[in-house]
């Protein structure tokens, strides 16, 4: 992990079609983190246009994410993150010596109305909180 003196955490979502989990991750850490983590969200084949369900079940907690676009995994984007977070993509994602890599099991949302979409966004936001005590001892 780099020096926080020097330069803030960053933290990689990933996930087939960016257009769920990862999103919803990578909102909540950007809105929890307040601007001291770095945050990115990719997909191994991302979708056209994030899940509208996430989109509603987003709005609901107060976070927009309705111009977010799915973002397509790159090996940059993994050099670039300290922690990289995978949900459900498998092998697709690349892996480098001395990043930390966390695989969290999540239900996907895809097909899923915002009701199903509630408990995965709950689920994610409690993670995305011990995360960032762990990004961020002392905050």
């Amino acid at each position: 992990m780099s020096d926080p003196v020097l330069s803030k955490p960053s933290v990689l979502f990933v996930c087939v079609h960016n257009a769920g989990r990862s999103q919803i991750a990578a909102a909540f850490l950007i809105h929890l983190g307040k601007g001291q983590v770095e945050v990115r969200s990719a997909g191994s084949a991302p979708a056209d246009s994030v899940n509208p369900a996430v989109v509603e079940a987003m709005n609901e907690v107060g976070i927009d994410i309705s111009a977010e676009v799915p973002k397509v995994l790159t090996t940059q984007a993994v050099q670039a993150s300290d922690v990289v977070i995978t949900m459900g993509c498998g092998d697709a994602c690349p892996v480098f010596p001395g990043k930390k890599y966390l695989d969290w099991k999540l239900d996907d949302p895809a097909g899923q109305g915002v009701a199903a979409v509630r408990p995965i966004r709950d689920e994610i936001e409690a993670r995305i909180t011990a995360l960032l005590a762990d990004l961020l001892p002392g905050r």
